[in-house]
């Protein structure tokens, strides 16, 4: 019995050394870790660009989803009302633009005909001033003459040595040219009132010209007004469409944040999404695992949740800083005395089979070290 109990013995010392041979063999060809879990790059939180009030959730978490895919929607009443108010002011606008271009064409050729009638009518007033000046004049040179004549034909009608009837055809024409004279002065008066009513008109209408300015600087106030409020609608538009969440890629509902008739902020948190086909794996590997560690090398790949299937992958990369690089309390070694920690570096690892893996999930790696 001693014999076979020492049998015994020896065998059990010789398997488990055979299975030790095998660990150390393995742990020194491989690069083992269970701190290693499945993510993704595509996991998207999306949220309403504006606030309002959610009137339509369409899909439930877990659902699949096709890229621009309508997700949920918010009421949009409000910016629609705000449309229709800056849609009628920019036709209003555009009505008075249309006005004012018509009234400065209008004023313009007013303005620019009663310009070119006192003009005309100054030259006909200033020739008809010279006629009746020249008139008034000659007709004063002959009235001297006929009152001189007039003086004569009196002295000889006293001696008797003319009649009557050619005494009196002088006093008459003189008379007649008098009353001429003073005709032509009261028109010369009137045409030169005239003139100058003329020449005021003309002032007038060029102090006018400088309306039709006012009237071009208000068209160009109404046209800048009218970009503003089309500016305006093209907000209002855009937020018409940030109602809708599409979305925006292929993918699966990871969780759902609000429901029906929920009121939201801006940015307000609707939905996550994750695409499960852009599935890679990290593990946090220590310092002193990482010789013979380089991309490219091939890893095999245990999911606890799947613990009957073997996964394989290769290194993609392997991060340059050491996980407690960006931590939010550094460690203090200013004083020389510090407790040395192993650090832990993070590589990812492409997945060749990503069927029925879940964001998330736990693993076991060993990724085979390079000779």
């Amino acid at each position: 019995m001693k014999k076979i109990g020492t049998i015994i013995i020896i065998l059990l010392i010789l398997f488990f050394g055979y299975q030790a041979t095998i660990y150390l063999s393995y742990r020194s060809k491989n690069a083992v870790s269970d701190a290693a879990f499945i993510k993704s790059d595509s996991i998207s939180i999306l949220s309403f660009k504006v606030p309002g009030k959610v009137i339509e959730m369409k899909k439930n978490e877990g659902a699949s989803i096709k890229k621009g895919e309508v997700l949920a929607r918010i009421d949009d009443v409000d910016f629609q009302n705000a449309k229709k108010q800056i849609i009628n002011g920019i036709k209003a606008t555009i009505k008075s633009k249309e006005a004012l271009k018509e009234k400065l064409k209008r004023v313009g050729d007013e303005l620019s005909l009663n310009e070119k009638i006192a003009k005309n009518n100054i030259i006909s007033y200033k020739q008809k001033i010279k006629a009746l000046e020249l008139s008034i004049k000659a007709n004063k040179t002959k009235q001297k003459k006929l009152t001189l004549d007039e003086k004569r034909y009196k002295r000889m009608l006293k001696q008797k040595l003319i009649s009557k009837n050619i005494y009196e055809k002088v006093s008459t024409a003189k008379n007649s040219l008098s009353d001429m004279i003073l005709s032509a002065q009261s028109e010369l008066k009137a045409t030169k009132l005239n003139l100058n009513n003329v020449k005021n008109a003309l002032v007038l209408s060029k102090i006018k010209k400088t309306q039709t300015k006012e009237i071009q600087t208000s068209i160009e106030s109404l046209g800048l007004k009218i970009k503003s409020m089309q500016n305006k609608l093209q907000e209002v538009n855009n937020k018409i469409g940030y109602c809708t969440l599409y979305s925006p890629m292929d993918g699966k509902i990871a969780k759902k944040f609000v429901n029906n008739s929920s009121v939201i902020d801006a940015g307000y948190p609707v939905y996550s999404m994750v695409d499960p086909k852009n599935l890679h794996v990290e593990v946090l590997l220590s310092e002193k695992k990482l010789k013979g560690i380089k991309v490219d090398n091939d890893v095999d790949i245990k999911i606890d949740a799947l613990p009957n299937r073997d996964f394989k992958g290769k290194v993609q990369s392997i991060l340059p800083t050491s996980a407690s690089t960006f931590s939010l309390i550094p460690r203090d070694i200013a004083s020389g005395e510090f407790t040395k920690l192993d650090q832990r570096f993070t590589i990812r690892i492409s997945l060749k089979n990503k069927k029925d893996l879940l964001v998330g999930m736990s693993a076991n790696i060993a990724i085979k070290r390079e000779k």
